[in-house]
Parts: structure tokens; C-alpha cells; sequence
């Protein structure tokens, strides 16, 4: 097939669609432009997908299972598969000929869903073809493509290994582009840190079209991806990996408190505790309140649930137990050894005990009930109060019949702690107790409007018991709440700065130096992006 009989056919599938395009003169350019770039034509027809094809409704649809609440003025005017860098970099060049912007996906979820819309014309590069992992077991490293899921990732390695593992998120959907790029906390990080703290190179493609390495883009560029977010600062491909080293079996328990059970005072104690265990120990905490089960006189069941991986045997974890918190009475029973990737799946919600960990490869063909929902985030310096905690109850029980909400207390300490605030662009180190992720969810559209108030009520509530000057976040928990960027590129520094801080504190001004210096025009940019220095 030639290039010509190519664009021929792309341009008689987009002058028979019903569906309304901007400027599609302008389209038609941006797709004989690729066309022309494109080495291997025959590859075309399978990596571009537009509104006339089957697979470009399936393609689109998969991006909102996660999230239904995500809605978007415009849809993709192309959705792009790529299967190889020069593919890539096809679509960088004619990108910016033909002044069409991008959206960047990896392999996973987007709860804002940054890398799926826009306000403006725009098409995606989505990395889904790109998930190739490559393990060296005596080296302790490994290759991973952006487009893989985390879940993926620590198959692979427990298919090389039963003594290594990774330290990121606890989610296997998740994709590795955005999970690493902004950081990526689990159950590991208080012994190993963040995934973003184990990243060692990349490959990227710049804004020029050039393949980096971590040689060649520089420290500052590599130090910018480790947490400030990728898709500022180019297209990552793939990063490499430090694993670490993990016993054959680890320990995990699951134990549920109710209000009647004392958790209030249960709660009160975890937060003086959680962040000065053992560094081996990670004790995450959610409270809930579930749909299905509200109590007679509007009165809601809450659930405090203490979720536990301990990197060692269950003995010493008793002993441990014993000592910091017994309060919880964890008994033996309530315990189990299990290999680390039998945890991943212990973990994850939605897999039944003794899933086989071949589902991390399938993620995406799990059965899931689709909801609405709406995270935020806050970090803890000191304790809640008591009749702090008892306010938390009292909101969940203004919640709607057809929503939920879930508040989870992520620890931190341990090695967390001992990184410097400047040695990543992730700023959340020491002197932060935990974090916590605000998540409001509902099954029908109707219930959006009292759900998000809900979530923005309780948010304001927590003002007085959280970090200040600045309320700082999470910016893998992603909140257009705090403030977005003008999508046409002319956000100001002062602009941006509100979210910024928030998100990366005095990080900030060196990841504005550095997105000024390697893309001056902001070609790599969304709602939530670093934006460079107007001149």
C-alpha cells in the first residue's frame, strides 16, 4: 500500500463521518503529514484510529471505565497506537507543524482525566502497544515501558525472581508513565521508598523529536520526571528500575474495627504510631462508609480497616504488633505469610482471595462496577483530634443514599523520611505523619452534584487538622479543584503557582527553570502542567 493510496483512504473515511470535527482541512494536514513520516505505511491503518472506526469507540469507552464522572467537550480527533519510537516521533514533528495538541497516555487510570480531554482539538498519543519489560535479576534492575501496567511489572519480576521487588503503587491498573512520573507510594515505601526514588534512567522523546537518555537530557531533565510529572517535560518511553530485595515470604493482615468496636480511639492511637514503626512495617489505614449498608435512622456503618505489610514473618510481627499498638489485639490468626506478588493481589480490592497473580497480566478484562467518583488529598503533621475524628462520622452521614466515601491514612516515615525535599520533585518527606486520600463515589449521575459538594465540604472541613502555607497534595491524586492552567498556553507563573506549590512546594520554581529551559513553547502541556516562564 502506498503512502498516497493511504491518504486517500483516511481522507474518504473522515469526509464520510457524521462526526462533527474541527477544522478538518486542519486534520487532513496533521494526517498527510504522518503519513508522509511514517517509515513502515503498511502499519498505519492499525495505530490510527478515528471516529469512523469500531476500534476508536472501544479505544475512547476504555479510557472512562474507571471514572464515569469525566466528561469532555471535545473527543480526540485521533486516537494513536503507536508500536515503536519512530512512530513517536512521527507525531511529535507533525504535531507541531500542523499545531495540533497532544494528550499523553501509559497503560492505566487518569481520575481527572488529563490524558483523555481537552477544551481544545487535540488527538492522543496512547503508549498501550509500548509494554515491554525486561528483567536482569544479577544486576537487580529492569527496563519498563511506559504503556505497561504496574500490575505487569511485578509479574514479571516475580516470574525471574521470588527474592526482588519494586516499591510502587497498590492499584496493578495503574499505569507506570504517569504512576512513576509523579511519584508512586505503596506498601513498600516506607522501607524502600517511592517508585519515583528507584528510578535510575529513562529514555524520553523531547519536544524536538530527540531520544534522551539520562546522559544525554542531563540531571536537571532526569531529576524532573522523578515526580514532577513526565508528560511536562516530554514522552517517556521507558524507564529503568532499581528492585530490591524482598524474603520469600512477607506478612499481611486485613482486620476491620467498627465504632462500636472503639475505633475512634483506634484511629486517634494509629496516628501517633503508624509513622514510627519499624521500617519494615507499613500500616495503612481506611475508613469507610459503604453504600450498601446504612444503619436505621439515617445512620451509616463505618468501618476503620487496617490494611498491614510487614516485610518479614508473622512472630515478629506480632512482637511488633504488641508492642506499638496493642490496642488493635491483632491475633495470629488474623495473619498470613504469603509470598510478596501474593500480597499484590491480597491488596488490590476486587480480587477474591486466591486469585492467581496471571490476572496482573489481564487486568483489563476484569468484570468491575463502574462509579463516579472524586478524589482529593491533604498531609497530616499532627494528630487529629478526637472530636476531629467524630466530625468524620458525622459527614459520612450526610452522604446520599447512592454514594459512599472512603478516607485512607497512607504512613509515612522510614525511608521516606530520610530523603531530602530537593532530591526529587516529590516534596512529601520528613515531618509529614500520613497522607490522606479523600474519595467520594456514587452509582447514577444524578447523585454528581450533592457527591462532589460533599467531597469539597468535607475537604474544607479538614483545613484545620492539615499541612498549611501551603495545604500541600498529591500529585498522583490529581485535583483540577485546586486550579487549572490556561489550556492555550499562556498560563502565568503566578497562575500556576497556586496548584504548584501545593503539589511540589518549593520544588516548583526549580521544575518552572527546567520546563523553560527544555520546552520553551509548551508543547508538552495540559490542565495540570508545568508551565515555562513567559518572555
Amino acid at each position: 500500500m502506498t503512502k498516497l493510496t493511504i491518504f486517500v483512504f483516511l481522507s474518504i473515511l473522515f469526509s464520510s463521518s457524521s462526526y462533527s470535527w474541527p477544522n478538518r482541512t486542519h486534520i487532513d494536514d496533521f494526517l498527510q503529514c504522518l503519513t508522509h513520516k511514517m517509515k513502515n505505511s503498511n502499519s498505519i491503518s492499525q495505530v490510527i484510529h478515528t471516529p469512523k472506526n469500531s476500534s476508536y469507540s472501544d479505544l475512547f469507552n476504555s479510557f472512562f471505565s474507571d471514572n464515569q464522572r469525566i466528561n469532555s467537550n471535545f473527543k480526540p480527533s485521533i486516537i494513536f497506537t503507536p508500536t515503536k519510537e519512530s512512530q513517536i516521533k512521527a507525531a511529535i514533528h507533525c504535531s507541531k507543524m500542523h499545531d495540533l495538541q497532544i494528550r499523553i497516555r501509559s497503560g492505566g487510570h487518569d481520575h481527572e482525566g488529563l490524558s483523555y480531554t481537552s477544551d481544545t482539538p487535540f488527538f492522543i498519543i496512547d503508549l498501550r502497544n509500548l509494554r515491554s519489560i525486561s528483567i536482569d535479576t544479577r544486576k537487580k534492575t529492569a527496563w519498563v515501558q511506559a504503556g505497561a501496567t504496574i500490575g505487569e511489572l511485578y509479574y514479571r519480576i516475580a516470574e525471574r525472581s521470588k527474592k526482588l521487588a519494586f516499591p510502587a503503587g497498590v492499584c496493578p491498573n495503574v499505569g507506570v508513565g504517569g504512576h512513576f512520573s509523579g511519584g508512586g507510594y505503596g506498601m513498600l515505601a516506607r522501607k524502600f521508598g517511592i517508585a519515583a526514588d528507584n528510578v535510575i534512567d529513562a529514555k524520553l522523546i523531547d519536544a524536538n523529536g530527540r531520544i534522551q537518555d539520562r546522559e544525554s537530557m542531563g540531571e536537571d531533565h532526569f531529576w524532573a520526571i522523578r515526580g514532577g510529572g513526565g508528560t511536562s517535560f516530554g514522552l517517556i518511553i521507558s524507564y529503568k528500575i532499581k528492585l530490591v530485595d524482598i524474603p520469600e515470604k512477607v506478612t499481611v493482615f486485613n482486620v476491620t474495627r467498627m465504632l462500636e468496636q472503639n475505633a475512634t480511639h483506634l484511629v486517634y492511637k494509629w496516628q501517633h504510631i503508624a509513622d514510627k514503626v519499624d521500617d519494615s512495617l507499613l500500616l495503612r489505614l481506611f475508613l469507610r462508609s459503604n453504600i450498601s449498608s446504612p444503619f436505621k435512622r439515617g445512620q451509616r456503618s463505618i468501618h476503620a480497616i487496617f490494611f498491614t505489610l510487614f516485610v518479614g514473618g508473622v512472630d515478629e510481627l506480632l512482637r511488633e504488633m504488641q508492642n506499638i499498638f496493642p490496642e488493635l489485639e491483632l491475633r495470629k490468626e488474623d495473619c498470613v505469610e504469603m509470598s510478596w506478588i501474593e500480597s499484590i493481589i491480597f491488596f488490590y480490592i476486587g480480587y477474591p482471595k486466591g486469585t492467581s497473580p496471571d490476572v496482573l497480566l489481564n487486568w483489563n478484562t476484569t468484570t468491575k462496577k463502574r462509579l463516579y467518583f472524586k478524589l482529593k488529598s491533604d498531609y497530616v503533621q499532627h494528630p487529629i483530634s478526637i472530636k476531629g475524628i467524630e466530625g468524620i462520622w458525622k459527614l459520612y452521614n450526610k452522604l446520599g443514599e447512592n454514594a459512599g466515601a472512603e478516607l485512607q491514612f497512607s504512613p509515612y516515615g522510614g525511608k521516606l523520611s530520610e530523603i531530602a525535599e530537593s532530591e526529587t520533585p516529590f516534596p512529601h518527606r520528613a515531618g509529614n505523619k500520613f497522607i490522606i486520600e479523600y474519595a467520594a463515589f456514587w452509582v447514577k449521575m444524578e447523585n454528581s452534584k450533592k457527591s462532589i459538594e460533599w467531597s469539597r465540604k468535607t475537604y474544607r472541613y479538614m483545613g484545620k487538622y492539615v499541612s498549611k502555607s501551603p495545604r500541600a497534595a498529591y500529585f498522583n491524586y490529581r485535583d483540577v479543584d485546586l486550579g487549572v492552567n490556561n489550556i492555550n498556553g499562556n498560563t502565568s507563573y503566578e497562575q500556576a503557582r497556586i496548584w504548584g506549590v501545593k503539589y511540589f512546594k518549593n520544588n516548583f520554581d526549580r521544575l518552572v527553570k527546567i520546563k523553560t529551559k527544555i520546552d520553551p513553547t509548551n508543547f508538552f502541556r495540559n490542565e495540570q502542567s508545568i508551565p515555562p516562564l513567559l518572555s
